[in-house]
């Protein structure tokens, strides 16, 4: 390695340190010709095949940018987003192949994923995979609920005895009885001669829950 100041084709090196993402190796050298210190940033230049044979560099924020379509209306923060990131970085540099498909790339997406947001996970799996069909749809969606299965088990329902057998234990108090109401006639008044109102629309509960 040359010398940036004198050129000097020869330094030794004084420290090394590792990124905090994995990615990359700092070095502080000292030149052994004009003795004057210089930094160094040593990386693995990484890039994807497309399957039309175009070759681009690796880009994690573009991984982490299709992922956040895929995550859109779901519980996912930017931190864990970018945690994904490096992830899949490490996951294709632990190959140590310097030109990766792009196939590649998303299967090691598709992991990470799947243990973050089971649905942005069905919905980029759809797209990378082209699911043409609802079959295909309930393929996956069964294949994800065995994984599920497989990894968590199913939880036992608490015995009623539980609580007595651990004196410490302190037990959730009854609900509150709800109070009783008039019945009413056929005119919606009751005997007190009240009229019962109907609640109104913001007081009720949305049926379904907005997907986008």
């Amino acid at each position: 390695m040359y010398c940036p100041y004198c050129r000097y084709p020869d330094s030794r090196v004084l420290d090394s340190r590792v990124a905090d993402d994995g990615s990359s190796i700092r070095r502080r050298r000292e030149c052994k010709g004009c003795q004057r210190r210089f930094t160094t940033l040593e990386q693995m230049q990484l890039v994807v095949v497309k399957r039309s044979g175009v070759v681009e560099p690796f880009s994690r924020d573009k991984v982490v940018g299709g992922v956040r379509k895929a995550c859109k209306g779901r519980p996912v923060t930017e931190q864990q987003l970018a945690r994904l990131g490096q992830q899949v970085e490490e996951s294709i540099r632990a190959s140590g192949q310097a030109e990766v498909p792009a196939e590649q790339v998303g299967v090691a997406i598709l992991g990470p994923l799947k243990d973050l947001d089971p649905v942005a996970y069905l919905r980029f799996a759809s797209v990378y995979r082209n699911y043409e069909s609802v079959d295909d749809f309930e393929t996956e969606i069964a294949r994800l609920r065995d994984s599920v299965l497989a990894t968590h088990g199913d939880q036992p329902a608490p015995t009623p005895g539980a609580a007595a057998a651990h004196p410490g234990a302190q037990s959730e108090p009854a609900p509150e009885a709800a109070p009783e109401l008039e019945p009413a006639d056929a005119r919606g008044r009751s005997k007190s001669g009240r009229r019962e109102r109907a609640p109104r629309a913001d007081q009720l509960e949305p049926a379904t829950e907005q997907l986008f």
